[in-house]
């Protein structure tokens, strides 16, 4: 099966299409991880997006259900060097392949990932097609160029939730030898001793899996939910999650953060990061191709100590932004230094741009999870 990239600048790739066979648009980024590619399709942040993997052999460990971070994938499109076409691990359900066909998530493989991501990064992110019917590459390129931009776009009300829910703690991947978190999962809800509502701007599941391993219990709501629907449920913290699209439509989100600052202790990341910015009085930009990938150096301006951290943002806030009267600047990206995190001064309120919680990346910013359940359990006395 034949398949064709199209960008909006007019640059063609042509390669080999699995998954499911059609069309797909979006706005096109690269991520540098070198595992975590069922991870990345389910992550509702990806929304809107085609996602170019820089690891060159993609699918070779299948797909298994405990690997989702949401119900399904999220990418439009998937891009990669070479896709296996079987599976080799234990814990393999269902290879790659039939996994994005089962989705409907077109795939392009056997083209040079290179070149692509070397053209994204030279010129930004862009929009792009890909397509398996269409072989004239001119008409693709013209789709791509009536592709609405991702700015001024707002995704988070799209992929949240419909309704409440409250996280059910018994999850599958509490199995695959994690024997500390196994233990807390298992828990009944009632020994939880910490309620948390967490905004849904497209949550996924490892961090609902960190919080409960922390001893919360969590309530998950929609992304437009209230600052007083939140209060009227009584949480000991709120947290805001990541999500797909640009912060600064989000308006309604906003205006709950200010709702509920300084009544109730805050933790944000990612697109919740961006939320908390704005609320305090910043300013959001989009970055030239953002940062997708597990292996971004943090410092953390308090310890001097650098944290390998997962990334997976294509707007920041501007750190000339923000009163630094009020807040601190807590964390910095070592290779752009654009802001990863701030706290406020005097009010229970902090949060970060890159992923603790990981899935996949490193680990070297779970202690997150922990600072926000000490911030409740000294708010709560």
């Amino acid at each position: 099966m034949q398949a064709i990239l199209a960008l909006e600048d007019g640059r063609i790739f042509r390669g080999h299409g699995y998954g499911h066979p059609g069309d797909c648009q979006g706005e096109v980024v690269f991520n540098t991880s070198l595992t975590g590619y069922q991870e990345i399709s389910t992550d509702p942040s990806y929304a809107g997006q085609i996602v170019v993997l820089t690891n060159p052999q993609i699918g070779n460990y299948g797909t298994n259900h405990a690997d989702n971070e949401a119900g399904k994938p999220y990418i439009e499109g998937l891009i990669v060097r070479e896709f296996s076409p079987i599976s080799s691990n234990w814990r393999s359900e269902q290879v790659a392949d039939e996994y994005m066909e089962r989705y409907k998530v077109p795939v392009l493989a056997e083209i040079d990932t290179r070149a692509l991501v070397r053209h994204l990064r030279d010129h930004g992110v862009m929009r792009g097609v890909i397509s398996t019917k269409e072989p004239d590459a001119q008409t693709l390129v013209e789709r791509a160029r009536s592709i609405r931009k991702m700015d001024g776009t707002d995704l988070a009300k799209v992929v949240s939730t419909p309704s409440i829910y409250h996280f059910d703690a018994a999850d599958p991947r509490s199995q695959w030898g994690d024997p500390l978190l196994s233990t807390v999962l298992d828990q009944d809800a009632k020994e939880r001793k910490l309620n948390v509502v967490a905004y849904d701007f497209g949550i996924k599941q490892n961090i609902l899996r960190m919080l409960a391993r922390e001893g919360c219990r969590v309530t998950v709501v929609p992304a437009e939910t209230t600052a007083e629907d939140v209060l009227a449920l009584k949480p000991d913290g709120v947290f805001l999650s990541n999500g797909p699209g640009d912060p600064e439509p989000v308006d309604y989100a906003v205006k709950a953060i200010r709702g509920l600052m300084g009544r109730v202790p805050v933790f944000g990341i990612c697109l919740g990061h961006q939320l908390c910015g704005l609320a305090l009085g910043g300013r959001t930009y989009k970055l030239k191709f953002g940062h997708h990938g597990g292996n971004h150096p943090v410092r953390n301006n308090a310890t001097g100590k650098v944290e390998i951290t997962a990334h997976n943002h294509n707007f920041a806030v501007d750190p000339d932004s923000i009163n630094v009267n009020e807040v601190e600047l807590t964390h910095v990206d070592l290779n752009d230094q654009t802001l990863e995190g701030l706290r406020h001064k005097t009010l229970p309120l902090f949060s970060v741009q890159y992923h603790p919680e990981a899935a996949p990346g490193p680990h070297d910013s779970h202690y997150l999870f922990r600072d926000f359940r000490k911030m409740m359990e000294e708010w709560k006395g």
